[in-house]
């Protein structure tokens, strides 16, 4: 039986991946990795100089761009082809075959939707990493949440009037998923009042990594890999003198 293992590569900074997804692709001579067409990915560059010299690349380019609305019926039936197809291709491999994942695989990850795919046709092990938005909260130098601060994690893919319900209900905001909807993000903060608090951090933990208020930040300036920050302000005790 063939075996795929997802290793969670961490927030971008090679250092920041655990031992045991260093360990798999030292081992590894079959990887896998997401990219747009035409781009080297993400994934494939945090693990630049890590590969053995002969391994098998694959590269599973997305069928779709980012002018086709995420609603449409194409961009749905485009993307479940896609990794229909891939899954197909993983379980056809021989022997086994490491897919690059960047953040961690459970948490909004491209893999997730392959691991259902492939769930009882082959086996599978998936490797956790840190998520991307811890990388991004250490960047602030700030705790992210405090004593009963309830965090809510938010895709900047929602409906304006959504964002700004999530966004005045809860203490300490994650919201990802930025890119081209920053102007959106930007607005719901603003109407719940959270909008002066609010921090923007592009590429955590990565080269070219900035940190910076969101109010101060140009309206369409975001790379994808960006989040946006709310800290919690809850429960602190004293500390004694």
């Amino acid at each position: 039986m063939a075996k795929v293992i997802c290793a969670g590569l961490g927030p971008g900074d090679p250092d920041l991946m655990s031992v045991r997804t260093a360990r798999v692709l030292a081992d590894a001579r079959c990887v896998a990795y997401f990219r747009k067409a035409g781009r080297p990915g993400q994934a494939r560059r945090i693990v630049e100089g890590l590969l053995h010299p002969q391994v098998q690349e694959l590269a599973m380019e997305y069928p779709v761009t980012t002018e086709l609305p995420v609603d449409s019926p194409d961009y749905n039936h485009q993307l479940a082809r896609f990794y229909d197809d891939w899954a197909e291709r993983l379980a056809a491999q021989p022997g086994e075959v490491v897919v690059l994942c960047e953040g961690d695989p459970f948490f909004y990850g491209s893999f997730m939707h392959l691991y259902l795919r492939l769930r009882g046709r082959v086996a599978l092990e998936v490797i956790p990493g840190i998520p991307g938005m811890a990388g991004c909260w250490h960047a602030t130098d700030e705790p992210i949440t405090w004593g009963d601060d309830v965090m809510s994690v938010l895709p900047g893919t929602l409906g304006e009037d959504e964002l700004t319900d999530h966004m005045r209900r809860a203490d300490a905001l994650v919201v990802m998923k930025i890119g081209r909807n920053l102007p959106k993000v930007r607005r719901a903060l603003e109407r719940a009042g959270r909008l002066d608090a609010a921090w923007l951090v592009e590429r955590g933990t990565m080269p070219g990594e900035r940190v910076l208020r969101l109010a101060e930040a140009a309206p369409d300036d975001c790379p994808y890999f960006a989040i946006v920050l709310v800290h919690g302000h809850g429960r602190r005790p004293e500390i004694g003198r």
